[in-house]
């Protein structure tokens, strides 16, 4: 039995998938939301047309008590605010943090909010390349799961791995956290280039320079290189810099544009440059691609100028 928190697109998705492996309880913030899905068996505001399992049960209100895992499905920034509010009902039981990126607030991931709120739980982290509809429609997908507990993390690892769900279990959650957050800043910055028509081939620098960035920030934060690697960092990192299911790259294209984006939707990457680069300025770490995203972001740049900020820094080796 699984509990999965939010009922988005991706909490809706893990839903479905994992309902192969048994009854699952998913709740949701919104009771008409709650009221909806149960009737219609489907959630039509966020992942239309995948029909929800007889074994998916529809809850709301108060948190369900218990020691079953509980996976965190929701955004970023709204859930250091879900953890203090359940906070009793959370307590002693696996937490799976299934979002991406580093609070506003606290400058923390969501492993590290968890065990900030939740201190008797124990805090872990799903992550990895993925889109809810993919995993909804029982395509292949792989990803980390990251629990610094071994144990707990291979009892999970076996609760939530399905026929076309493979987890890759690690105990640094440090890095799978900082790998799932900074790949939306680098998701951004080559939407951008590709809405600007800056070409294909600037897209495959800031890539690679964005990967730099982010190694650079997780060894300086204790993280593990070979998790950054993997599945949580550089496999993230191709998959939301190259297609347009990512809502990342997609604000990165409309901003190139110079269009609107629908502000209803969730960009995780734009509050995420912010607290990273934060973050990196106290450390003294230099993330040029970082600064350039947070000032498109919040307007103080537009993309060539942002662009020849990037072009005129100092020649160096690589």
């Amino acid at each position: 039995m699984i509990l999965i928190c939010g009922a988005g697109a991706f909490g809706t998705a893990l839903a479905v998938t994992l309902a192969q492996n048994g009854p699952v309880t998913l709740w949701a913030r919104d009771p008409a939301h709650a009221a909806e899905m149960q009737q219609t068996r489907e959630n039509t505001r966020r992942l239309p047309g995948i029909s929800l399992p007889d074994s998916v049960t529809l809850t709301t209100g108060p948190v369900p008590k218990g020691d079953i895992p509980c996976l965190l499905a929701m955004p970023m920034q709204t859930l250091g605010g879900f953890l203090l509010e359940h906070a009793v009902s959370l307590a002693r039981r696996p937490l799976v943090a299934c979002c991406k990126g580093m609070d506003l607030t606290t400058g923390l991931g969501p492993t590290g909010l968890i065990a900030q709120s939740c201190p008797t739980a124990t805090p872990a982290i799903l992550t990895g390349p993925s889109f809810a509809r993919d995993i909804a429609l029982g395509l292949p997908t792989a990803l980390t799961l990251a629990c610094g507990d071994d144990h707990t993390g291979q009892m999970l690892q076996r609760c939530l791995t399905t026929p076309t769900l493979r987890l890759y279990r690690s105990t640094d959650t440090l890095g799978a956290e900082l790998g799932g957050a900074l790949k939306n800043v680098i998701a951004i910055a080559c939407g951008a280039v590709i809405g600007a028509s800056l070409g294909e081939s600037a897209r495959a620098a800031l890539m690679t320079r964005g990967f730099a960035e982010m190694n650079r920030l997780a060894h300086a934060l204790g993280a593990h290189p070979q998790t950054l690697a993997g599945l949580s960092g550089f496999g993230d990192l191709a998959l939301t810099c190259t297609s347009d299911q990512s809502r990342n790259y997609r604000y990165g294209l409309s901003i190139g544009k110079g269009a609107g984006f629908d502000p209803s939707l969730t960009v995780e990457g734009s509050a995420t440059a912010r607290a990273v680069l934060a973050r990196a300025q106290a450390l003294s770490l230099d993330m040029p691609i970082t600064h350039a995203v947070t000032a498109l972001v919040t307007g103080e740049l537009h993309v060539a100028q942002a662009m020849d900020m990037l072009l005129s820094r100092p020649l160096k080796e690589e």
